[in-house]
């Protein structure tokens, strides 16, 4: 790449930088990523409760890790200010690229100075934290200093690379180009964003629910060379990149041959022949304006390696393996080797013989309320009310408000043993004060520190990590396979010819020299095939290989122990591929051809699939899709997503740049998927997926189709479209994540059960009665206080938005059942329209005021009056105890920066409502607030407070057996009518927990944690509490790569017209540990009338037009089946125990018109068929289950 085209391809794309398993464990994709449907309505996020199990296995989090690293040491990730340059090409091997051609003024001085102008790095665990080093001189070129005049380094630091560490905070750069000034600004947000140079939010958000904010400061603190950057080690560097390491340096020697397009998704044909390393290295530093972003292309010399804490081998030869793996080791530096071959892959593992693990699973820390502690040698502590504790032998576990025995309180972590589901054993206590009552006990993830044997050792005797069970033998056999293969190459020159049985025989000589023992129709089936690459292959080996760099980087979680074999030979043609199907055709296309052959290429161009969301799943879906072929011939690829592109997304949206913040998911994916391969006809639609779609997403429209992939984020639009494609009957393929961990799901018609066919237990809800008034976790409050967001600034100011506008809404509220009417109508007039309208920002602060006064302080007095401290139940036993935490009203503190916080917030969110100015000075809410009078509460006797949570609620759900006080109706409409401003504007607000202006989480913090003070619960801090109150997914790149990738295999499979079963592979992955499964999928459940079996996949088709009696005599005249009752949606429009007149005047009529007639809506011209729903007796009058039918319309 010349100077010129450096400089030019940078400004462009960098001038707007910014700084669910099957059933069982089906995983929903993270947080806002892919929702493009939702059924009916705008349907909630089913599967971001906090408690759900049907898409989750475990929280992806940890705050209560014991590590004992120094935290001294960690980086902030932004408080340099790094503007990188261009040095000319030809008179220095080292070249630093930026978005403009500005020079390292900032700190190039002092380190020329130190002489140095090499590339230093830094590793994270076990090394210590040393600087940039790069001297440029100016603007145009100079001479640059490197490691060796082999280095020739371009170092593309997507404009104001914010990587900071310890000891290295220049914060200067010299601007010589106008364009810089307009890069810099665009970055201003993101430097903004990250307060105090710490990592920033907004970016990082679903990722640091995974990994957590001490793992993510040495993962800023870590460098890391990846050398080769064909589709696989293109695949790690982003992921890499997108997880927010200090730095990364693409290393390559070879150029970019034709085969390299087939996966390498960065090159393009204008690439061919250019170094792949540099031609990949301006769009990779793109990805994540916090990491410099590097290319080499010089020898890696000890030198070299020394530099870095991690090291990836993507295409080196046995020798340099060797050699490196030797250095690596000796130096206690991290080694990661990773190939592709074909469908086949292997993954080694060394991160050396003191490698320290600050938590092995990411798994959120259990804790139990313990109910009593024995008084002896061995120590039993016994759990609260029967609740399964959840530990495991030989956990650790502190404690926290335990009275009696204070020993206990913050102790250090105590291992125990577990003596039962309810009770375990901590040693120990007969020293200790006697227990008294109350009490927590807490998990603490302990460090474990493991060796990994050297590269030649590991070799020699390898341990596997087994993923498919299926497969025992397989690991053996391919790690004698990958090993002969070095060895063929060696000897003959090159791979062996693509399904070839000349080479594929004298490869297997060679393995069999290397093992004698191995899978001969294994090891000729590789030969054959490992000449070849595809893309969803290196999609799914990358994501797995990230993850780990990521580990070694920052301890978290449980490295690869040490060689992970895997192969996709499922995915082959049934049919047999000849040698000249093989051949190359001239096209991006060779290297997959050398695989499936050319008559499966032409199924691929053919082929029509529909993307169902573009979030991060998405995104990789289309990757894949795109890099394949999918539809480039007669076929086509569609995607839907109605949303638009936040800043949070760019984390792991990986198709998604900082300039296309706002625009549409699915035309941006397409468009950049149609960049990277222009062969690709793709159409994009910005709409859910549901009933209010199906004019666009028609019987037609699936008609068309040849299988669905779902990249959704709920529940409800995921069975959605299940159900629409078992009606259509085209195949699905359904993949999910959840931080590490992940599912995909293959349905294959008329052979799997569907996405449906299982249902998880309901999930956990919090009781009324602990939300209301006895809250014992962080858990309770945090939801608490989006209850009193939801219920003060949408649900009353709606009820008030729609009287205003709507003349009928009255007439409906009254209709509602219980006291809701008189309530709604109360909140109307006494917080909307008439009694406390605010005018002013002051009767806003009045009212936050007065609010914090009734809500901290007045209810508490009132529960503490009905229930005292000292309060015993008719037991005998403390009122206030076990789960009932025993309360302390507030006193308002102008100077409590919680207190302020509420008023600030709460004022200001009420001003917003009713359109009144905001004021964002704090000290004047801070004087307005002082110069309001709060009246004297005193509690009143006879308020009742449920402590039953039947009664809870009831009362709740406004089940009141009283009378409704119509007077008190009456005479609140009467003077709204008379007094309300139908002119008023009321907003109702919309809670948004990603847009950190808005002061919605700003009050949901106060809101919570002040209720946690009342209740001594320890408060949690906003990033914690966004996670909860937000049911926020967490999500990390490496897991979506996975699973696209794992998914896109299945899809390869069904296009290649596979039939049977066991050749589909449902898959399971927890990344942390690390686990990966794979199994059969589950056959459709089968079901029999008469002598007929059938499935959820069988039907009874019945054409049109005929009239409702004409049906019924159908059935019983063809199917021997007298139909009792018969359905379409929720509308019944016979059964036998219909009235007899209903019955007679429905029977002559067209089906249609009794569609029409009784579910009151119209047919729609695109509606080509209708469902019904038919209960049936068989000829002996017994009930029978029996299949759908499919009414067409004529």
């Amino acid at each position: 790449m010349s100077l010129s085209e450096s400089a030019s391809c940078t400004s462009t794309r960098a001038s707007s930088s910014e700084a669910p398993m099957c059933k069982r464990l089906k995983l929903d994709e993270a947080g806002d990523d892919g929702d493009a449907g939702g059924g009916a309505s705008a349907l909630p996020e089913a599967s971001s409760s906090s408690s759900s199990s049907r898409r989750k296995l475990a929280a992806s989090k940890s705050n209560n890790n014991y590590e004992n690293h120094d935290k001294a040491d960690d980086v902030d990730m932004l408080n340099e200010k790094e503007t990188a340059s261009v040095a000319s090409a030809v008179e220095t091997d080292l070249c630093v690229s930026s978005s403009t051609s500005d020079s390292y003024a900032g700190n190039t001085s002092k380190q020329a100075a130190a002489g140095g102008g090499d590339v230093s790095t830094s590793s994270a665990v076990n090394k210590e934290s040393s600087g940039i080093n790069n001297c440029a001189s100016s603007s145009s070129s100079s001479k640059i200093n490197s490691l060796d005049t082999e280095f020739a380094a371009r170092t593309v630091s997507s404009t104001n690379s914010n990587v900071s560490s310890t000891n290295n905070s220049h914060g200067t750069s010299n601007n010589n180009n106008s364009n810089n000034s307009a890069v810099m600004a665009a970055n201003s947000n993101s430097a903004a964003a990250a307060v105090g140079g710490d990592i920033d939010e907004s970016l990082y958000s679903r990722q640091l629910y995974v990994l957590g904010h001490d793992a993510m400061r040495r993962m800023a603190n870590s460098d890391i060379l990846l050398s080769g950057l064909g589709g696989l080690g293109l695949e790690i560097a982003k992921n890499v990149i997108l997880g927010g390491v200090k730095s990364i340096t693409l290393h390559d020697t070879a150029t970019c041959t034709l085969n390299d397009l087939s996966s390498q998704f960065y090159l393009t044909q204008a690439d061919i022949g250019k170094n792949r390393a540099e031609a990949s290295c301006a769009q990779l530093a793109e990805l994540n304006s916090y990491v410099r972003t590097l290319s080499y292309t010089g020898a890696l010399s000890d030198d070299v390696l020394a530099k870095y804490r991690v090291i990836v081998l993507t295409n080196s030869d046995a020798a340099e393996q060797e050699r490196i793996g030797k250095f690596a080791h000796d130096n206690n530096i991290a080694l990661i080797i990773a190939e592709t071959r074909g469908l086949f892959a292997k993954v080694f593992c060394d991160f050396g013989e003191n490698f320290t693990i600050y938590d092995q699973d990411g798994a959120q820390p259990v804790s139990t309320m313990i109910a009593s502690v024995t008084h002896d040698a061995q120590g039993v502590v016994t759990c609260l009310d029967e609740t399964r504790h959840g530990f495991n032998d030989g956990d650790y576990v502190t404690f926290s408000e335990v009275q009696g025995m204070q020993q206990l309180n913050g102790c250090q972590p105590i291992k125990i043993s577990v003596l039962g589901p309810y009770t375990f054993s901590i040693g120990d206590t007969s020293k200790f004060d006697a227990y008294k009552t109350g009490g927590v006990a807490t998990q603490v993830k302990m460090p474990k520190t493991i060796s990994f044997k050297s590269l030649a050792e590991a070799t020699a005797n390898p341990e596997f990590l087994i993923s498919d069970f299926a497969k025992l033998e397989a690991p053996a056999t391919l790690h004698a396979a990958f090993s002969a293969l070095g060895t063929y190459v060696t000897n003959n020159g090159k791979l062996p010819r693509p399904w070839n049985d000349e080479d594929a025989a004298s490869f297997l000589d060679v393995c069999k020299s290397v093992n004698a023992d191995v899978d001969e129709k294994l090891v000729l089936q590789f030969a054959k095939i490992c000449a070849g690459n595809t893309c969803p292959m290196d999609a799914a080996i990358g994501g797995i290989v990230a993850q780990e760099v990521l580990k070694a980087c920052s301890g978290k979680f449980t490295p690869i122990y040490q060689w992970f074999y895997y192969d996709a030979l499922e995915c082959l043609p049934e049919e047999a591929i000849a040698e000249s199907d093989a051949q190359p055709q001239g096209t991006r296309y060779d290297a997959q051809i050398a695989i499936f052959g050319r008559k499966f290429q032409e199924k691929l161009a053919s082929a029509k699939w529909f993307i169902v969301g573009a979030g991060a799943i998405g995104c990789e879906l289309l990757k894949n899709f795109g890099m394949l072929g999918l539809g480039v011939g007669n076929g086509q690829i569609f995607v839907t997503d109605m949303d638009l592109i936040e800043k949070s997304n760019l984390n792991r949206q990986f198709l998604f740049r900082p300039h296309d913040v706002q625009k549409p998911k699915a035309l941006t994916a397409a468009t950049a998927i149609k960049r990277m391969n222009p062969d690709v006809k793709v159409t994009a639609h910005e709409l859910r997926v549901g009933p209010e779609t199906e004019k666009v997403f028609s019987e037609d429209f699936f008609g068309k189709l040849d299988g669905v992939a779902n990249a959704l984020d709920n529940v409800d639009a995921r069975i959605y479209m299940d159900r629409k494609c078992i009606f259509n009957r085209i195949p699905l393929v359904e993949t999910g994540t959840l931080g590490t961990m992940g599912n995909v799901q293959v349905i294959v018609p008329f052979a799997t059960e569907s996405y449906s066919s299982s249902q998880d237990p309901p999930e956990k809800s919090i009781p009324i009665c602990t939300l209301k008034n006895f809250p014992n976790a962080i858990e309770h409050t945090l939801q608490w206080a989006r209850d009193s967001f939801e219920g003060v600034f949408k649900q009353a100011a709606e009820n008030a938005a729609q009287y205003i506008s709507d003349p009928q809404f009255t007439e409906r509220i009254l209709k509602l059942p219980g006291i809701q009417p008189l309530e709604i109508l109360e909140s109307i007039k006494a917080s909307t329209l008439l009694d406390d309208k605010p005018k002013s920002f002051a009767d806003c602060v009045e009212w936050a005021r007065l609010y914090w006064e009734d809500q901290y302080a007045n209810q508490i007095k009132q529960l503490l009056f009905n229930f005292p401290p000292d309060q015993v139940t008719t037991s005998g036993q403390p009122f206030w105890s076990g789960p009932k935490r025993c309360p302390e009203p507030l006193v308002f503190d102008v100077e409590d920066s919680m207190h302020l916080d509420y008023i600030y917030a709460a004022a200001n969110l009420r001003a917003g409502v009713y359109g009144i100015p905001q004021v964002r000075d704090r000290q004047k809410v801070a004087e307005l607030v002082l110069q309001v009078k709060v009246p004297e509460f005193k509690p009143r006797s006879g308020v009742k407070i449920e402590t039953n949570e039947a009664a809870a609620a009831a009362a709740a759900n406004n089940f009141d057996d009283g009378e409704v006080d119509q007077d008190r109706v009456d005479k609140i409409i009467n003077e709204l009518i008379k007094n309300a401003d139908k002119g008023s504007k009321i907003t109702p607000l919309e809670f948004e927990k990603d847009d950190d202006s808005n002061l919605h989480m700003d009050f949901i913090v106060a809101c919570s944690n002040l209720r946690a003070t009342n209740y001594k619960i320890p408060p949690a801090d906003r990033h914690k509490s966004k996670l909860i109150a937000g049911k926020i997914i967490p999500a990390i790149a490496t897991t979506t790569s996975v699973l696209s990738g794992l998914a896109v295999l299945e899809v390869i499979k069904l296009i290649a017209g596979h039939s049977e079963l066991g050749l589909f592979k449902n898959a399971f992955a927890n990344l942390a540990l690390p686990f990966m499964a794979f199994s059969e999928p589950l056959g459709a459940a089968k079901n029999k009338y008469y002598d007929k079996e059938w499935t959820l996949w069988d039907r009874f088709e019945v054409s049109g037009e005929m009239s409702l009696q004409e049906f019924l005599n159908y059935f019983d005249d063809k199917e021997k089946l007298k139909i009792t009752m018969l359905s379409q949606g929720v509308s019944m429009l016979y059964s036998f125990f219909m009235p007899k007149a209903k019955c007679s005047e429905r029977l002559p009529l067209p089906m249609s018109e009794v569609v029409r007639r009784v579910s009151k809506r119209r047919i729609e011209s695109y509606e080509r068929s209708l469902v019904f729903e038919i209960c049936c007796n068989d000829v002996d009058g017994e009930d029978v289950e029996v299949p759908y039918v499919r009414y067409t319309l004529p």
